[in-house]
């Protein structure tokens, strides 16, 4: 094999049988070695596979009825009523699809691509970008969250050196220490999920989320009222299980867990929901 000459922009261009690009201009020669690298083959690997999900959405198009159904479905489930709606002690309440029926909804609606990415990180924070896009309107939305590398402990372990610490609400001292990989996965899990949550519902319609709301509530009024004490015992386990005791539910009730309405039930429910993914405290509760 020979070499092969080509003039590009005025230059001479040899290309060499080792891929090797010569090229002499007037006053100078540069040579260039093109070679595949592995950053241009995943590249080309992301490229194909949007394009394969692109072509998979004009092939097979939502059917927005069909999903309303499928979404309707899930909430008539009792056990996924019970995880589908949050409450945020914020003014007066804040109510709300939760992030297991957010993802849940992406699933029904079907041609929907959640994606979430590093688009920084130092030793103090991480940043990452969550965008969720509509491959059949190729609408996209998407948010970065910035992820604090530290994590707030009342205790310090042999050894451990804060960073800097505060004394609480409750008059104790709160220290402030490097997160550990578990602890920085935590974070980053909650607050990725948040993220997706008000994404994906943005490209959900409006009255699906008002109706899907309306069917978790009627489920759960319906499961709760078959069998009252086994619901209450259900939901005291939870609380348990987030480290709030059956005191601490009487306190915040005002009055004995034997007499606990169906309306509160669904609203510790909510909260319960609203603890285990992070989005608040049991002390928050307890100000708000």
């Amino acid at each position: 094999m020979g070499i092969e000459k080509e003039a590009i922009n005025g230059s001479i261009v040899a290309h060499t049988p080792t891929g090797t690009a010569i090229a002499e201009g007037f006053a100078s020669t540069e040579m260039a070695r093109h070679a595949e690298t592995a950053s241009t083959a995943v590249a080309a690997q992301e490229k194909a596979a949007v394009e394969s999900r692109y072509i998979m959405a004009l092939k097979r198009p939502r059917d927005m009825d069909a999903a309303r159904l499928a979404i309707l479905k899930e909430c008539k489930r009792p056990g996924f009523a019970a995880v589908a709606r949050y409450r945020k002690p914020v003014g007066e309440g804040v109510e709300g699809p939760s992030i297991r029926f957010a993802e849940t909804a992406i699933r029904c609606m079907t041609n929907m691509l959640p994606e979430v990415a590093t688009i920084y990180e130092d030793r103090e924070k991480r940043i990452m970008r969550v965008s969720v896009t509509d491959l059949e309107s190729n609408v996209t939305y998407s948010g970065d969250v910035t992820i604090e590398k530290t994590v707030e402990r009342t205790k310090l372990k042999d050894g451990q050196v804060p960073l800097r610490s505060r004394v609480n609400s409750v008059g104790k001292p709160t220290y402030l220490v490097e997160a550990t990989e578990d602890d920085l996965l935590n974070k980053q899990n909650a607050l990725v999920s948040k993220q997706l949550r008000t994404l994906a519902l943005r490209l959900i319609p409006g009255d699906i989320l008002e109706e899907a709301m309306a069917q978790v509530v009627a489920t759960l009024e319906q499961e709760d009222a078959k069998d009252p004490t086994a619901a209450r015992k259900k939901l005291v386990d939870v609380f348990d299980g987030l480290g709030v005791k059956p005191s601490a539910l009487r306190d915040y009730l005002g009055h004995d867990l034997d007499g606990v309405t169906t309306t509160e039930l669904a609203d510790l429910r909510a909260v319960a929901i609203t603890i285990r993914d992070g989005e608040a405290r049991w002390v928050d509760v307890l100000d708000h």
